[in-house]
């Protein structure tokens, strides 16, 4: 049985605030409270309200405020000695550089989050950065490794009754499951997942899984209409909340979906808007992925074959200096489709 969702990472004066609150609220309350806290001098609290500014901060897409905060953070959580929270300062700072596309970073930061989070007792922390370690190997294509993790940290969160984790674990899996392949089983994968979510008041967790139920009944049903509609709900979660890089994530997908559907122009148009999304918050993969829904969609259109080779080949050299792997494949795949003189089917 599981709970109502929690947000662990708002923690000290913030632990009043909800999974589902504003981004934007989260931002300006948080910042209120970590005023306060240096102004009174206190290390300990200095940290834990600026972990939150931190989160907020990364998930708005504010990259470089996120990155300082998230180290100002750790000094204020080292100056308390407060172990526990160094490990989740890291855990922020971790997150942040895979989203960036700084993946050696990433799996440093958050190993570190893991064994300080081990030794400070704090088993959240540590279940949250091995799952960030998960979620950067399934994103750089290192399936079979990070598949066992993933399974692990599912069981851990379900013993546990923690929902958020939990629809994690479960939308984690499914990707994998649907990367390689296997659209049946992801598809039962993020259906329980926005269950357990839709139940839990997970509605981030809850975007995130319909976003995957919609790509399924896309691409294994051709059903581009309850797809749309899908994505429509949970668009409106994004926007409420201000998540976007979901919004983005959102944006791209259903660029996805009409161009599966051969509504090239409208693909065009959602690539497009993804990608300056994407740029705008420095977010590689996404971005990565709209240039190449971008490239395919004008190549249906009738753009010349040669500037459409030129594009893909310059895409894949920029992945090839640390992209991840599963978007590689995609790229590769598209070159074969669309290479220099190859014919493009109406």
């Amino acid at each position: 049985m599981y709970g109502k969702a929690f947000a662990p990472e708002y923690q000290g004066a913030l632990t009043t605030l909800s999974v589902n609150s504003s981004l934007a609220d989260v931002l300006a309350e948080g910042t209120e409270r970590l005023r306060e806290a240096e102004r009174s001098g206190r290390p300990g609290e200095v940290a834990r309200c600026g972990l939150a500014v931190a989160e907020a901060q990364r998930r708005l897409g504010r990259i470089g405020d996120a990155d300082r905060s998230w180290k100002a953070s750790y000094r204020a959580a080292r100056e308390a000695g407060d172990t526990a929270a160094m490990a989740w300062a890291l855990w922020s700072g971790g997150t942040l550089a895979r989203q960036r596309g700084a993946f050696p970073l990433a799996w440093r930061l958050l190993g570190l989050a893991a064994d300080l989070g081990e030794r400070g007792g704090d088993v959240v922390v540590r279940g949250y950065s091995l799952a960030g370690l998960a979620e950067t190997g399934r994103i750089q294509g290192d399936y079979e490794a990070v598949g066992r993790l993933h399974e692990q940290l599912l069981a851990e969160a379900r013993r546990r009754g923690e929902a958020r984790h939990t629809v994690w674990a479960l939308e984690g899996i499914a990707q994998i499951h649907r990367n390689t392949g296997d659209l049946d089983r992801a598809y039962a994968l993020f259906e329980e997942a926005a269950e357990i979510a839709g139940r839990a008041e997970d509605r981030r967790g809850h975007a995130w899984a319909l976003r995957g139920l919609a790509d399924i009944l896309s691409a294994r049903d051709g059903n581009t209409g309850r797809a749309l509609e899908l994505l429509s709900e949970a668009e409106a979660t994004c926007r409420a909340m201000k998540l976007s890089s979901a919004l983005a994530y959102n944006h791209k997908m259903r660029g996805n979906v009409l161009y599966r559907a051969g509504r090239y122009t409208e693909a065009r148009e959602l690539y497009a808007r993804a990608l300056e999304e994407f740029r705008a918050m420095s977010e590689p993969r996404g971005e990565a992925l709209s240039r190449l829904g971008l490239a395919k969609s004008r190549a249906r259109l009738g753009r010349d074959p040669e500037e459409t080779a030129a594009e893909l080949a310059d895409l894949a050299a920029a992945l090839e200096r640390g992209g991840p792997g599963h978007v590689r494949a995609l790229v590769a795949r598209a070159q074969e489709e669309f290479g220099a003189g190859a014919a493009v089917v109406r």
